[in-house]
């Protein structure tokens, strides 16, 4: 019975199961996974090189048929062979490596006029060094299609892989980002929404623009990452329809939802998400104060502000507000004016459960992952392109949200938050009810006034 599905898919599969064992068990992860990423790297190298020689794809018969070929049946003969031959199944390939020995499965080819010969396994041999090497890139920023063509080089340091079927292999890393950046959304229950951007140079030469990452917090308090996109600027335009597109996927009005002060963002959450309170991020906000305020009155300022933040609840805060505006108008009028910008939202965490409140009240958590991507884009020393940052954003951040914590709910603050979904739908429902005009009284219409 052949295979269902080639080798190299395989090995992804006990990639994902290892990183998943891994962050639950905490267990170096290091060796057997750049062991698995080295034998699906070749897997795919030898993969490509077959559905070159064969003319068609794992998936496709020389007459249209999608089954996956195997063995010819005995007694079928000859008849209808196509000229490129049969795939026949996998025998083991072996590579030694500092990591140990890596095993690979090789295609084999049946049924041609000239034996078929892999290049692919003849050139890896002794090259482990670099593969894994390569291994090891792949999970920092994906493959690109010259590393690929490296990796699979000859003694006189000719690539034995085509371009066509090089780009084959690059394309299946490019097409993992496509399929998590077009999934459902509509089997996530989210509470809290965190959404954050950062500037960089999608295309050699040209200015830096936004890509725009957002995650968020489940009913049940597992953190996921939703989506990662490209955006021409933060203006209203671009970040609506970043929003827009997860909200054709199916995602719900989350209870709350985290961002910077920027007013592309602000405008794009006040109107794609009508049902949910915005919180303005602190970490930025208290960045933004300190460069209003003199060193030396700093901490103390700093520390009076973030007791208004962090007040018991809403009414305590904005009576500390009244106090601090008091204590430090005269001198700071400027670091004042902005501690009052968008007031509401800095403390609208304030009506949620206490224990949440850490967690939810800033963008930190995105913010320190996407500095992650910051410092690799300018170590590496080429430019990648739209694709390559793409690549290298998702790595990192899919990578990083396996290992996010999970934020403890008990069943009284699932109970609040419930009771505070209710409270934002009934107001949601006010607002907009349409005005009723009051029928004319009966004694008007008689009297005809």
């Amino acid at each position: 019975m052949p295979e269902r599905v080639p080798p190299s898919v395989r090995t992804s599969q006990q990639i994902d199961e290892l990183l998943r064992a891994g962050v639950a068990g905490g267990i170096d992860l290091r060796s057997n996974l750049i062991k698995l990423a080295v034998q699906k790297i070749i897997e795919e190298g030898l993969e490509a090189e077959a559905s070159e020689a064969l003319g068609r794809g794992y998936y496709q018969r020389d007459h249209g048929s999608s089954e996956p070929e195997g063995p010819v049946p005995a007694g079928s003969g000859s008849a209808g062979k196509p000229p490129g031959g049969y795939r026949n199944g996998y025998r083991a390939g072996h590579l030694q490596s500092a990591e140990g020995a890596i095993e690979f499965a090789v295609p084999q080819i049946r049924d041609r006029a000239e034996p078929f010969v892999s290049k692919v396994k003849q050139s890896v041999q002794g090259r482990s060094g670099e593969l894994e090497k390569l291994a090891v890139e792949m999970f920092a920023r994906g493959l690109s299609l010259r590393d690929i063509e490296e990796a699979f080089r000859d003694e006189r340091g000719k690539s034995v892989l085509s371009k066509s079927a090089a780009g084959e292999v690059a394309e299946k890393l490019w097409e993992q980002y496509e399929a998590f950046a077009t999934r459902d959304l509509s089997a996530y229950e989210i509470d809290y929404l965190f959404l954050d951007g950062v500037a960089e140079r999608l295309n050699p030469g040209q200015r830096r623009d936004a890509v725009l990452a957002t995650w968020g917090i489940d009913r049940e308090g597992r953190k996921h990452l939703l989506h990662l996109a490209p955006g021409t600027k933060e203006d209203t335009e671009s970040c609506v329809a970043f929003i827009q597109d997860m909200k054709r996927r199916g995602l719900k009005d989350p209870l709350l939802v985290t961002t910077d002060g920027g007013g592309g963002l602000i405008a794009a959450v006040d109107q794609c998400f009508p049902r949910s309170l915005r919180q303005r991020c602190l970490v930025h906000k208290t960045r933004n104060l300190s460069t209003k305020v003199t060193e030396d009155l700093w901490p103390q300022f700093k520390a009076d502000a973030a007791a208004v933040y962090q007040a018991p609840n809403p009414e305590t805060a904005r009576l500390l507000r009244d106090e601090f505006v008091k204590r430090y108008q005269k001198n700071c009028p400027t670091a004042v004016s902005c501690f009052l910008d968008d007031f509401e939202a800095c403390i609208a965490h304030l009506v949620f459960p206490v224990t949440h409140r850490k967690a939810i009240r800033s963008t930190n958590l995105l913010e320190r992952l996407l500095e992650e991507d910051r410092r690799r884009t300018k170590v590496l020393p080429h430019a990648f392109g739209e694709k390559g940052l793409l690549k290298l954003m998702f790595a990192a951040t899919i990578r990083a949200s396996d290992k996010w914590r999970k934020l403890t709910i008990t069943n009284f603050e699932r109970a609040q938050l419930e009771h505070l979904r209710e409270e934002l739908n009934e107001k949601f429902k006010r607002r907009h009810q349409p005005a009723v005009t009051p029928a004319p009284s009966s004694f008007s219409s008689k009297t005809g006034t």
